[in-house]
């Protein structure tokens, strides 16, 4: 296994993981909106499905070969999609958020995105998919909550929505560093939720 080090004064990397589709963009915004310096390259551009950015970085999708970028974000927060987020090497002390949201509401969301978009998606029947969502989410969950130098926290999409200023508050205890609670609460945009499950 590749070992990376991150020496002071850079510290940890606040890793953003979960589904796509899950919130991890808007917890990203959160953290940019309270201060923390994001990791991104700005070359997903915005669209109708992320209007405020998708805070991506191409080099993520090469995080299982090559981790060496790890070093540059330092003291900033990266996302990674939680597929990726097991090859995070050793050495590298992390704070990681789990986003989670209901897996009805993941699949409805990228139904729409892939119609948008005019493009096909994976030939896989929704309850399979489904299935692979879970183990996916589970398998990141497991690995974060065992890996050394690294603390978690789970945030549930709906609750962050409903609750804003709660999600802000437990970012900022898991990360331990001055943030901007109520500027992260106020970016919270629940008109943004518009592929939900009915109660």
């Amino acid at each position: 296994m590749t070992t990376l080090r991150i020496d002071p004064p850079t510290g940890f990397v606040t890793i953003v993981t979960g589904l796509p589709r899950s919130g991890t963009s808007m917890v990203m915004q959160m953290l940019a909106a309270g201060g923390l310096p994001v990791h991104s390259d700005g070359a997903r551009p915005v669209d109708e499905d992320n209007p405020r950015g998708y805070y991506e970085h191409e080099a993520v999708k090469r995080l299982a070969a090559d981790a060496r970028w790890l070093a540059e974000a330092g003291g900033s927060a990266v996302k990674i999609v939680a597929p990726l987020v097991v090859h995070l090497p050793a050495g590298v002390p992390c704070r990681a958020i789990l986003v989670r949201r209901d897996l009805d509401e993941v699949l409805q969301s990228q139904q729409k995105m892939i119609a948008r978009a005019g493009t096909t998606g994976a030939a896989i029947a929704p309850d399979r998919l489904k299935g692979v969502f879970a183990q996916q989410l589970a398998r990141a969950a497991s690995f974060l909550s065992q890996r050394p130098d690294t603390r978690l926290l789970e945030l549930e999409h709906r609750a962050l929505l409903q609750t804003p200023a709660e999600a802000a508050l437990a970012i900022q205890t898991l990360l331990g560093v001055p943030l901007d609670v109520a500027a992260m609460a106020a970016v919270v945009d629940a008109g943004l939720y518009r592929c939900r499950k009915q109660a």
